[in-house]
Order: structure tokens, then C-alpha cells, then sequence
């Protein structure tokens, strides 16, 4: 449709553009058919390629406020800043372009019309390139005679993706640079020559002239110089670049270091000459200029002179006669290699010493004459002729060869390096590198003498606790001979470099030379071996164990120690330290085996460790090692031990005195009607001086019985009953006895039905001998059936209910087990009831214990407080457990036993004895969880099941009516 009057419009410089990083860079912007004020507001915003539809705030000519974060600092430090052209146009600077400014820039106008029409924003790329821009001329300070000619080079090239051109060009500046630099020549973007205003002619002329020689350099000459030439000249390259809208940038611009040229005017009443001492030198040799100034009435005259190199300036004197020099002399006059004076005012002497080949060329001396001291600028100068100097090289005919005369060693062992240098003319300094295998290319200083024999370590090398104090000596035949008392270890093998330089006349010459030798572990090689002529040895005899040692080294030459090992039998943990020998001789026991310090006897013969053994004992059997640590020689204190080796295992077995024990074997049976009983055990043989510990053994009359210890008598005499014997009530019944020297009894009081079964002891046969008591063997006896006759009576008979129960109890509930008589019992009779539960395998366990006189024994104190024999009837003996838990689970049953007196002093006797049927009690865990009480209760499990059918159903409902008023509502 086209513009009409009042339509806004807002444009933006065309993109992309590309602008080089760092670089100062400026977008404009502006509008037209607006309606409002003649000044209109602008706001710029950017579009980053990592989120190209977020618009970030820069900046706005309104609102201060509307930067973002990111770009606040730069905005109040004016990196970034609006500059109106006029009321409806701007530019957008940013004074130093970064990579993160790359995007599309927005410009946007608030509107100030009456109604939107138009476009109030336009849109620009600007991307961010590398600056690859480069500008180099070597700075000079040239002297040159009026109408000589200067020609200087600069090197100038970029790298640029884009498509750019170049522009380069020469600048003359005067003076101290209050005046703008004065253009000589220019190539520009366009390849077209443009000489400056001060050039236009000289460059017509020819005697101004710029030739490119390949690609990236670019020469400047000069002819028919002009004291008005004088000055800091400098080379400037630029880059530009085509933008969108055909217009050319410059995007970089490059200035040079700046050369400073002196003009020199054909004075007529100022002559200068230069001489020299000498002219044809050796390098190291000493080189004495002589500059004159031939006036006359020279006091009252201000000079300035300058001492010239091939046209670059060396030093000069102003006219206050302070010395000047350029950077690179300064150095050599700190070393005393330059020097210069004034002896009179025409006189100038400038002196070099240790010149070199960089000294050689032609020298000139130049004078300025100043009006006054402090004038800058000088009324007239001369330059004197040059002469020509030569510097001729010095060979030098040194000669090196190193040595070692220890190629091979071992870890602890002396390197001894010779470094021999032969035909030197001058000081000689030396230096020793190591290189060291394990890093290729790295080296290590050892060790370095200077020109005047002074000695220093490199810091590897400076601790003399590591590889001891090194030593570098200088024999009178120019041999320099280096020492490393004790190598540390293989690490220290590898090349060794000698370095010697000779020093003459300002010059050096460095000569090298390298030597191989090779270190050796010493854990290479290192083993021991443990050996004993026997491994069984009798009681009291004696044994020699022997520790041979092999190494690659002589083993009587190093520090060593032996530690000697030892592991009981039966092994009941690691290895204990029996004793240690030290390098010093100094024995150290170990504590953990006391009994081996008064019996062993140590000995050290050549490479091998002995341990002598006097009168085995059992203590002393079990399996030893030795342990040998090795230290390098030469390094004190020892500090860790370079190598250690374990020996073999050696087993030591020592047989004990034979046993003589015999026990009486044959097996015998006892038939009683419930009252007391005596087992019997005897020994047959045994040693003299032995002690016996016997124990006595009850194997009920089940099939699958196990035997159950009843009581243990050791050869002290201290009892110890098993488990099913050790309460108090079972205690005071089975007493164990020692009648005589070799007779043992075991007497049991009150037998019951429960005592019936085979008894038997063990006997062991013990001997002391001198550190303790040890067993000699053991020997069982025969068995001992005991049985218990009662009494039959045929009118009467003792009867019990014999129904199995079983019963079921939930944890921490009361549960009462059933035993009921059935039937009268005799007059003058008395009943016991005992209560057990069934233990598989061996003798049931007691619970309670009804005597005939009334009192209850618990044998199972542990649970007694949870029994109870409440007896509601005489024929009720019936047990009541509180507090069920699940260990209660398994087997009960309850004996009776009927017991009547003969006379009234004579004892009760057993009359008859009778057993209930068993009650299976089966515990039930306690309810604790929700889905316990669920499983429990019928109604609430199906209640839960048909939940989710009742949920379908509703919901069915629910989507009908839904359904149903939908229709109704479109209808």
C-alpha cells in the first residue's frame, strides 16, 4: 500500500554487520512520519542466539530503569550509551565489543501518536569475529646525513573469514607529540597511493615510494632526506569491510612501534672524527672509540654526542654529560663490559670490553650543538665518517670424556662419576644432571662447581640423610670427579650428564658428555630360608632352627637385622615376635612368649641366622619364620629398611611323655527300686606323678539318644556341671566322688525314673612339667545300665489319663496343660508330680516338681515365675502357664509317682509311678497390624473384596446421569 503522511516508520542500520572483538562499535538509528514531539525517546534491545525469543534490555534514552542486570554496570560505567544525532535519530555505542554482544539489536520508539499506525521498531544483525589484525616495523634509532636516503619495512596480515581489505600507511610525528601526525604515504582499501600534503611533490618526484614484497610486507623509502624528516616515524595498517548498505568500515586499526630518525646537516663549522685503538679484534677483546670535536673555544659550546652502530644508536652524552645508553648496552655496563667519558669538551671516549660478533660493524659518532644545555632541538650537526671494525670468532679446542668406575651397584652403594676435560684454555665451571630413566626427557641437577671452585647441591640432593653428603672434586689433571655416597634405589640408575663450560674473554663454550650406570633393588635377589633337622621333637630335648639368607650383594656388608616368628599350635591368631635382633647386635624379646627367653641360645654365621632351642617344651611346639630387613651402607641413622624377606614356615612338633592310663572297661548293669546308687569308675595304670580329671556321662535309653555330661572333676578337684544338671535340685542329687588314689564314684541320691540309662566317665591323665599342666591322653570306662525296679501290686495300680492334647495359644496369654489320676490311691500313700518338656535327642527338660511332702521346686529358674500348679481337685495336676512366648512351643507331660512308709522311721519308698498323654502347645503371634485384625473377621475381609466392585458400579451411575441431562440440554 505504500507510506502515507503520519505513518511511522523506524529504521536501523542494514545487517548483518560484522565488527571485531574489542573494537568500539556504533548503530544508528532513527524515525520519520511521527506525530508529537520533535524529540522522540528510543529503547534498545537485544536478541541472544542462545534464546532468540527473549528480548534483553540495554538501554533507553527515557528510562533509566530499563536496562537488564546483565548490562546495567556497563550502562552507568558508559560502556554502553545512546548519542542523539538529532531529535529522531541516534546511535547506539558500545565502546569495547565482546563475544556475549553478538545477536539481533532491536530499536524501538514509544509511541507518541494519536493512534498506532506504522512500525515502531526495526531490526539488525551484529556478529562479534575474532580481531586478527597484525601491524609489526622493529623500532631503530637512525642517524642519517641530509639527503641520505631510509628505507623501513612493515609486516602486515590478518586472518579475517569475512571478505576485507587493507589500508597501510606511514605517519611522520614531531616534536614530544603535541602536534597530530603528519601522513607521508598511504596504500588505500581501494589499492591507490595517497601521498600526505608535506609528500605530494617528493612522491611525484620518485624520491617518495612505497613497494609490497609478497603478501604481507610493505616498504617505506625515503630519498633525499630533509631535516624536516626528522622524527618518530610509524607504520598503521586498518581493515575494512563492505557493510550491507555498500558503505566501507574500518573494523580494526594497528599501530607499530615507532623508529626515531636524526638528520644530520653538513655543519661547516662543526668537523667530527671518529677513530679507534684498534679495528681488527678477537672475540673477548677490549674495543676504544675515540669521538673529537675539532672547534675552537669549545667552553662556552653545548654538544651532544652520539655513538653509532651501523646507523643505530649505541650511546650518546648530552649536553649536562650524563651518559645515555640503549636498553641492550645497559646490561653489559651493569657487568662492567661498557664504560664512557668525557676527558675534555671535544673529547668523547666510549669503551667496550669481551666484545663479541655482535660488536662488529662500522661506528660513527654524530654531534648535535645545543644553544643551551636544555634545548631540544639543535642549531647544527655533523656525522663523521665511519669506520669499520671486525670482530674475529675464538675457537675454542676443549675436549671432555666421562666416566664411571662404578657401572653396576646395588641400592645403598657409592656412584663415582669422572668428568675429564682436556685442552681448556680459560676457568672451567661444571655440571652434573641426572636423567632419569622413568621420565624421558627430565632432568635432574645433582650437583655444580663454578669458575672459582664454589660448590652447590641441587635440592634433590641437598638433604645428606637421603643419599649422604655428596661430593664434587677437582683433581690437578682436570677431572671432576663427583661422589654420591649411598645410592637410594633403582630410581637412581639411569644416565648422568656432565656439562663443562670454559670461560674466556666475554664468550663460553659448553661441552657435554653422558655415563650409564645401573642401581639395583635390594629386594632383588633378597630370600630366606628356614630350615630344622627335625620337625618332631621329644619333651625335653633341644632344636636348632636355622635362617639362610641369599642375596645379590654380600650380606655381611649392609646393616641387616632377624626377627624371629613364632605361631602357637593350634594356631590362635597371627604370628607373635619372639625376639628381634638389631644391625647394632642389641637382642629385644617379645613379650607375648615369655617362656622361650631363658631356653634359646642366638647366633649369627656369614649369611645365615641361628636359633638354638635347650629342653622342648610343649609351648614351644607350633611354626616359626624369620623375618630379615636389610639397610643401604653408608647412610646413618638407617631410618626404613631399603628390603625385607619372610622365610618359610617350619612346624615344630613336640611330643609329650606316653601315657600309661587304663580305665576299666567292663560294662556292668544296676537294678534299684528308687532309692540311692553308686557308678563306679576305676583306673588300672597310670604314671606315678599324674592328676586325673574325670567326668561323668549319662546316655539315656532313647535311640537316637546323646550322651549329656552330668559333672566334670578336673585334676584340681573343681566340679562343673552340664547344662541339664545345674540346678540346685540336680546338684544336691549327683555328687561325683574320688575314693582313693584310683577309684572314682559317682553317687546319685533319690533315683527316679528320669535317671534311668547308661552311665560312663572319661579320664584324663595330666602331668606338670615345669611351666604347666598338660594332658597325656584320656581313657573312657565301661558302661553302667541303671534301671529302676518298682514294686507290682496287683490290686492296685497307679492310673493317669493318657489322651494327647493339643492346644493352641496366642503370645503373652495364659494357657493351662492337663494332668489328671484317674482312680482312689492307696490309704497312706503320697504322690510327687513332676512337670517336663520334651527335648528331642537326649533328657527332657524339668519344669516344676511336686514333692511328696508338698514343696515345689523350680529346676528352670528362668521361667519359674510363669508357672503355676493351682490343683482345684486332690487328682488335678494340671500346669498353668502365664505369658506365653513363642519359645514355649513343643511337647509337655507330667509324671506321677506314689510313695508309701513301711514303718514310721523307715524311709518312703516308690510304690508306683505313672506318665500322662502329651500336650502339643502351639504359640500364636500377638495381632499387631491392621490386615491381621482384617484376615481375622469374615464380614470385614468380604467388606474389603467387594469394595472396588461397589465403586465400579457407582461410578457406571454417575457417567449415565451425565449423559442423560447432556441430551436434554441440547434437545
Amino acid at each position: 500500500t505504500g507510506l502515507t503522511t503520519g505513518q511511522r516508520t523506524v529504521t536501523i542500520q542494514k545487517g548483518p554487520l560484522y565488527r571485531v572483538r574489542g573494537s568500539h562499535v556504533t548503530l544508528w538509528c532513527k524515525v520519520s512520519g511521527y506525530q508529537g514531539p520533535a524529540e522522540q525517546n528510543f529503547q534498545w534491545s537485544i536478541y541472544l542466539p542462545s534464546a532468540p525469543e527473549r528480548e534483553v534490555q540495554i538501554v533507553s534514552t527515557v528510562d533509566p530503569s530499563f536496562p537488564y542486570a546483565i548490562y546495567t554496570q556497563r550502562v552507568r560505567g558508559r560502556g554502553i550509551f545512546v548519542e542523539r544525532v538529532q531529535g529522531d535519530a541516534v546511535l547506539l555505542h558500545i565502546t569495547e565489543l565482546q563475544d556475549r554482544d553478538a545477536g539481533q539489536y532491536e530499536c524501538h520508539t514509544p509511541n507518541t501518536d494519536e493512534r498506532y499506525f506504522g512500525s515502531y521498531s526495526a531490526k539488525t544483525t551484529l556478529a562479534v569475529i575474532a580481531d586478527t589484525l597484525s601491524a609489526s616495523m622493529a623500532p631503530q634509532a637512525l642517524t642519517r646525513t641530509e639527503g641520505d636516503a631510509v628505507e623501513l619495512t612493515c609486516e602486515v596480515s590478518k586472518s579475517t573469514a569475512q571478505h576485507t581489505h587493507l589500508s597501510v600507511g606511514w605517519y611522520l610525528l614531531q616534536g614530544a607529540g603535541e602536534h597530530p601526525a603528519e601522513e607521508v604515504l598511504t596504500l588505500s582499501k581501494d589499492f591507490i597511493l595517497k601521498p600526505g600534503p608535506s609528500y605530494e611533490q617528493r612522491f611525484l618526484e620518485g624520491d617518495v615510494r612505497l613497494n609490497k614484497v609478497g603478501n604481507t610486507t610493505y616498504k617505506l623509502f625515503i630519498g633525499g632526506l630533509k631535516p624536516s624528516d626528522q622524527g618518530q616515524l610509524y607504520c598503521e595498517a586498518a581493515e575494512w569491510i563492505e557493510d550491507p548498505d555498500e558503505t566501507w568500515k574500518d573494523i580494526s586499526r594497528k599501530q607499530t612501534e615507532r623508529t626515531s630518525l636524526a638528520v644530520v646537516s653538513q655543519g661547516r663549522d662543526l668537523p667530527v672524527d671518529i677513530t679507534a685503538a684498534e679495528r681488527s679484534l678477537s672475540e673477548g677483546d677490549t674495543l676504544q672509540l675515540n669521538c673529537m670535536v675539532g672547534v675552537q673555544k669549545s667552553s662556552s659550546r653545548h654538544f651532544k654526542v652520539v655513538w653509532l652502530l651501523d646507523g643505530v644508536q649505541v650511546a650518546a652524552f648530552d649536553p649536562h654529560g650524563v651518559l645515555i645508553l640503549e636498553e641492550e648496552y645497559e646490561e653489559r655496563a651493569k657487568l662492567g663490559q661498557l664504560r664512557a667519558f668525557k676527558p675534555s669538551n671535544t673529547v668523547y671516549v666510549l669503551t667496550i670490553s669481551e666484545v663479541g660478533l655482535k660488536d662488529k660493524g662500522t661506528y660513527s659518532c654524530s654531534v648535535l650543538e645545543m644553544e643551551t644545555p636544555g634545548d631540544q632541538h639543535s642549531i647544527q650537526t655533523n656525522l663523521s665518517s665511519g669506520i669499520q671494525v671486525d670482530v674475529k670468532p675464538v675457537e675454542s679446542r676443549m675436549r671432555l670424556s666421562v666416566s664411571t668406575s662404578t657401572p653396576r651397584v646395588t641400592a645403598g652403594d657409592s656412584l663415582i662419576l669422572h668428568c675429564e676435560v682436556q685442552g681448556a684454555t680459560g676457568p672451567v665451571s661444571v655440571r652434573w644432571w641426572h636423567l632419569p630413566p622413568q621420565h624421558p626427557g627430565h632432568r635432574v641437577l645433582v650437583a655444580t662447581m663454578g669458575r672459582d671452585g664454589t660448590l652447590s647441591l641441587g635440592s634433590t640432593y641437598r638433604d645428606g640423610g637421603t643419599r649422604g653428603s655428596l661430593r664434587l672434586e677437582r683433581a690437578s689433571s682436570g677431572t671432576f670427579t663427583l661422589v654420591i655416597p649411598s645410592t637410594l634405589d633403582e630410581d637412581d640408575g639411569g644416565q648422568y650428564r656432565c656439562e663443562a663450560t670454559q670461560w674466556s674473554r666475554g664468550r663460553n663454550w659448553t661441552e657435554k658428555g653422558e655415563v650409564a650406570v645401573t642401581v639395583s633393588s635390594m629386594a632383588l635377589g633378597l630370600h630366606a630360608t628356614l630350615r630344622s633337622r627335625t620337625a618332631t621333637v621329644r619333651y625335653g630335648q633341644s632344636f636348632e632352627l636355622v635362617c639362610q639368607v641369599n642375596a645379590n650383594y654380600t650380606l655381611e656388608e649392609v646393616p641387616a637385622s632377624v626377627q624371629w616368628l613364632f605361631q602357637p599350635s593350634p594356631p590362635s591368631g597371627p604370628f607373635h615376635e619372639l625376639v628381634r635382633i638389631s644391625p647394632s647386635g642389641t637382642v629385644v624379646w617379645g613379650t607375648a612368649q615369655p617362656c622361650f627367653r631363658e631356653k634359646d641360645q642366638l647366633a649369627k654365621a656369614d649369611s645365615s641366622f641361628r636359633m638354638h632351642i635347650h629342653s622342648a617344651l610343649p609351648a614351644n611346639e607350633g611354626t616359626y619364620q624369620c623375618e630379615v630387613e636389610v639397610w643401604r651402607r653408608n647412610v646413618l641413622p638407617l631410618g626404613q629398611p631399603a628390603a625385607t624377606t619372610r622365610s618359610n614356615a617350619v612346624g615344630i612338633k613336640v611330643v609329650l611323655p606316653e601315657s600309661k592310663l587304663q580305665v576299666a572297661t567292663k560294662d556292668s548293669s544296676v537294678e534299684i527300686a528308687s532309692s540311692n546308687t553308686t557308678i563306679e569308675c576305676r583306673i588300672v595304670s597310670a604314671q606315678n606323678n599324674s592328676q586325673f580329671a574325670v567326668t561323668w556321662y549319662l546316655l539315656p535309653p532313647l535311640a537316637d539318644a546323646t550322651p549329656l555330661q552330668i559333672v566334670r572333676a578336673n585334676y584340681s578337684g573343681v566340679l562343673e556341671y552340664g547344662s541339664e544338671f545345674s540346678s540346685p535340685a540336680e546338684k544336691s542329687r549327683f555328687l561325683s566322688q574320688r575314693v582313693s588314689s584310683n577309684v572314682f564314684r559317682l553317687q546319685i541320691l533319690s533315683a527316679n525314673l528320669r535317671d534311668q540309662g547308661s552311665y560312663y566317665c572319661v579320664v584324663e591323665e595330666w602331668l606338670w612339667l615345669v611351666d604347666g599342666w598338660y594332658k597325656l591322653g584320656e581313657g573312657t570306662s565301661g558302661r553302667t545300665t541303671l534301671k529302676l525296679k518298682l514294686p507290682r501290686s496287683k490290686e492296685h495300680e497307679l492310673r493317669m489319663e493318657k489322651t494327647n492334647h493339643s492346644i493352641s495359644a496366642r503370645e503373652g496369654e495364659e494357657v493351662t496343660l492337663p494332668c489328671l489320676l484317674q482312680g482312689a490311691r492307696l490309704p497312706g500313700t503320697r504322690l510327687s508330680a513332676t512337670w517336663f518338656q520334651v527335648r528331642s535327642g537326649g533328657r527332657d527338660s524339668a519344669l516344676l516338681s511336686l514333692r511328696r511332702g508338698g514343696s515345689v521346686e523350680y529346676p528352670r529358674e528362668r521361667i519359674a515365675a510363669r508357672l503355676h500348679l493351682r490343683r482345684p481337685s486332690a487328682a488335678d495336676f494340671s500346669l498353668t502357664l502365664s505369658s506365653v512366648e513363642s519359645g514355649d512351643a513343643g511337647g509337655y507331660y507330667c509324671q506321677l509317682q506314689e510313695w508309701q512308709q513301711h514303718g514310721e522311721e523307715e524311709d518312703w519308698a516308690l510304690r508306683a509311678s505313672a506318665r500322662s498323654g502329651y500336650t502339643q502347645l502351639t504359640t500364636i503371634p500377638a495381632e499387631s497390624t491392621v490386615m491381621s485384625r482384617i484376615c481375622s473377621s469374615p464380614s470385614l475381609l468380604n467388606f474389603i473384596l467387594y469394595l472396588p466392585l461397589v465403586l465400579i458400579l457407582l461410578i457406571l451411575l454417575l457417567a449415565l446421569g451425565v449423559f442423560y441431562w447432556y441430551c436434554k440440554f441440547r434437545k
